[in-house]
């Protein structure tokens, strides 16, 4: 038989506080500066896409240039408000605010691109179609976390 070893304190008349939820690893400070951080880069990220497909293989002018980072700051805007907005809302009402937010961020980088009107909706919508599926999937899968989640970021 094995014997619990004893501690320099005596014995321990308390448990342990339990854990919920996945571990934090990071500081609060890294969670602040990843807040702002995120949504910058993936903005940036979305602004080159867009403007590489709507110069259509052509040089980089300053026209170029200027739309992408436009549309860069637009797209990060709109996550930001979106993000705010939907720690606010039910589960279902956070599903399809993101999957609306997902299909029209795609169907616009399409219709940047030689796409026709009809591609660019089927796209959209098979987008916001599929990621409204797994969020609803995922936020009733994890009811007690889902209420307090961000969002699919």
């Amino acid at each position: 038989m094995t014997h619990a070893a004893s501690t320099p304190g005596g014995m321990r008349t308390t448990s342990p506080p339990a854990r919920t939820g996945t571990p934090d690893v990071f500081s609060e400070r890294v969670h602040r500066i990843a807040q702002w951080a995120l949504p910058a880069v993936i903005g940036l990220a979305y602004g080159c896409w867009a403007a590489t497909n709507r110069r259509s293989g052509a040089p980089v002018t300053g026209w170029n240039l200027l739309f992408g980072f436009a549309t860069a700051v637009a797209f990060m805007v709109l996550y930001i408000a979106v993000r705010a907005v939907a720690r606010r809302l039910k589960r279902e009402l956070r599903a399809l605010l993101w999957s609306v937010f997902a299909g029209a961020s795609i169907g616009f980088l399409c219709s940047q691109a030689s796409v026709s009107v009809l591609e660019t909706a089927a796209v959209s919508l098979a987008v916001a179609a599929g990621l409204f599926l797994m969020l609803i999937y995922h936020y009733y899968t994890r009811k007690g976390e889902a209420e307090n989640q961000e969002g699919p970021t």
